[in-house]
């Protein structure tokens, strides 16, 4: 569970009326450089996330670690794993001396992108292109992208940034009232086999399966979009 002061932190930031769809881009890089700095020991700030991730190295090694933490779930809870994509390939990629805008940067870039598509089965409306990040041509499908990739990664024990932690919580308390709901509801109290009680109906899927709501990837795709009007409206 994510410190509840940071996660009070990232709401009272993510609440604000944003002016501009740049500046809610901005405060995602942001979130993202320190997840990768935390996780890999970098220097990234927003101002340097596209330049410092353009080599592909640090895309690479994050999909790989995605992976083994894939193998290490599937083992621990081989239950919870039948309901979820499971990378399962690595990726290979050139880890030294590798010049930004390269041949070598580009095709480590495209192995990771190769890597979400195949293995993760990250969806289209998400994905980027080599020369998104490399030319700088969309820089917010590559921030949704890696967004996206912290989710899964999330699914299986690794840490996740500030922003899907504050997902998470959110979703929880969703579902939390969602309970809270059904018991009160007529029926809901009485003894199973009474008159007027409801069988309980078991679900497909485990308690721990979560629904995507504020991070649903069309919501997400407007929120960059459209930032000052979605934002200000949750400010209201």
């Amino acid at each position: 569970m994510a410190d509840q002061r940071n996660i009070q932190c990232a709401a009272s930031k993510s609440i604000r009326p944003f002016r501009s769809s740049e500046e809610y881009l901005y405060a995602m890089k942001e979130d993202l450089a320190e997840w990768l700095n935390t996780l890999y020991n970098l220097e990234l700030s927003a101002e340097t996330f596209m330049e410092g991730l353009e080599t592909g190295c640090v895309l690479c090694q994050h999909a790989n670690n995605v992976t083994r933490a894939a193998r290490d779930f599937q083992l621990q809870h081989p239950r919870a794993a039948q309901f979820l994509r499971l990378p399962a390939k690595e990726v290979l990629f050139q880890a030294r001396g590798v010049t930004p805008g390269s041949f070598v940067a580009r095709d480590n870039v495209s192995n990771f992108i190769a890597w979400c598509r195949q293995e993760l089965r990250v969806k289209d409306v998400l994905m980027f292109e080599t020369n998104d990040l490399v030319q700088r041509r969309n820089e917010k499908n590559f921030v949704l992208c890696l967004l996206e990739v912290a989710r899964r990664g999330a699914k299986f024990g690794m840490l996740a940034p500030m922003l899907v932690q504050l997902e998470e919580e959110i979703e929880e308390e969703i579902r939390d009232q969602e309970n809270v709901g059904e018991s009160s509801a007529p029926g809901g109290g009485l003894e199973p086999g009474s008159r007027g009680a409801r069988e309980p109906v078991a679900s497909p899927y485990p308690s721990w399966q979560q629904k995507r709501v504020l991070c649903d990837m069309r919501n997400l795709d407007e929120l960059v979009s459209d930032g000052t009007r979605v934002w200000a409206r949750s400010a209201g």
